[in-house]
């Protein structure tokens, strides 16, 4: 089927190197398939090795058969389309000093696009948030291949893979830690703001966070909209996710959305909105 943005065939799932608007992998990238072999290959100081080996993980069976169920079967609405079905990688500046933080790919978002927080309504109303303070530089991201660019800013999900009824097993969650744990290690000296989406997303951030060494305390913070905790020189902030309840109830507003990002962009000296 072919690419909706480049018009190139592709199968679903994407085998890696194949020419996927922004796919980090090759054919001989190294692929992990137990929780040992994450952990070792999620030891490396090259950010770009490591986005290219979290594509192509396949550590977590229950996971790998739901991303290529879903990339074959396909919704009715995208039959037309290839399906990237493969981890989500994450995605932005390779030295941001914001970084997003949610839970886990959607099966007919990301997994589609190949783009973390892409091709679903919770994607429309972050990016265009991140465009309204500035943070990106088009107010839609609809694909791989779009021409969308973050600015100064990262985003990343704690669990890669696409997960049944939106809800990893905490075997999957600790499985796929040391990716996230890594990432985090290699961006902190950029970092200065972190937004946790969610509660999910806030206590994915703290245990991501803690596992890169930054000091977490004891009990951990609570999650709350606009909470805000300092860790270590970065601060992270709470917002609540933009899933449609929370959007068609009214309890994130888009207002509310664009306050928590822009004073992420004024903690990562990026300037006000």
């Amino acid at each position: 089927m072919r690419h909706p943005l480049t018009g190139q065939d592709f199968d679903s799932p994407v085998p890696p190197g194949t020419g996927w608007p922004e796919d980090p992998a090759q054919p001989e990238t190294p692929a992990a398939r137990t929780p040992a072999g994450v952990r070792r290959l999620a030891a490396t100081d090259d950010l770009a090795e490591l986005d290219a080996r979290v594509s192509v993980c396949s550590a977590c069976p229950r996971l790998v058969r739901w991303r290529e169920d879903v990339a074959r079967d396909k919704r009715a609405s995208f039959a037309d389309q290839p399906y990237w079905g493969r981890p989500i990688a994450g995605w932005g500046d390779p030295e941001p000093s914001v970084l997003i933080v949610g839970l886990a790919p959607a099966a007919n978002g990301g997994n589609r696009t190949g783009r973390v927080f892409t091709g679903d309504s919770s994607g429309d109303w972050l990016f265009a948030s991140l465009h309204r303070v500035g943070l990106a530089t088009q107010a839609t991201s609809v694909h791989a291949g779009d021409g969308q660019r973050l600015l100064g800013a990262r985003m990343v999900a704690t669990v890669r893979c696409a997960p049944p009824a939106n809800k990893p097993t905490p075997q999957e969650r600790d499985t796929c830690a040391p990716w996230i744990n890594r990432e985090i290690a290699l961006l902190r000296p950029h970092l200065r703001a972190v937004v946790a989406l969610g509660a999910y997303g806030w206590d994915g951030a703290l245990r991501a966070l803690r596992g890169a060494g930054v000091s977490v305390p004891v009990p951990k913070p609570r999650f709350g909209h606009g909470a805000e905790v300092e860790l270590d020189g970065i601060t992270l902030l709470g917002c609540y996710h933009p899933s449609q309840h929370n959007t068609f109830t009214g309890r994130l507003t888009p207002v509310m959305l664009d306050e928590v990002l822009g004073r992420a962009r004024e903690l990562g000296g990026l300037g006000g909105q």
